[in-house]
């Protein structure tokens, strides 16, 4: 529960982020770096159209990027 809570946490701060407008490839290995240095296991990030995204289906949006066109999804498996 502790690293659940510590991973949403992360991903709020890598939310922020989404102001500077960065490429998704970028943004998504920030994230996965973050993660696996806190020991967090058993995700998916996937990056996909705002559109799509925004549905709830494919997980929890937290971040967007480039420009706010794509959102990172952060899924537990």
């Amino acid at each position: 529960m502790k690293k659940l809570i510590l991973a949403l946490g992360l991903l709020s701060i890598a939310g922020m982020a989404q102001a500077a407008g960065k490429p998704c490839d970028e943004l998504e290995r920030e994230i996965t770096d973050k993660l696996a240095a806190k020991g967090v296991q058993g995700y998916t990030l996937q990056i996909l159209d705002r559109a799509i995204g925004e549905k709830g289906e494919d997980g929890k949006v937290i971040a967007t990027c480039e420009a706010g066109t794509k959102v990172i999804t952060y899924k537990r498996k």
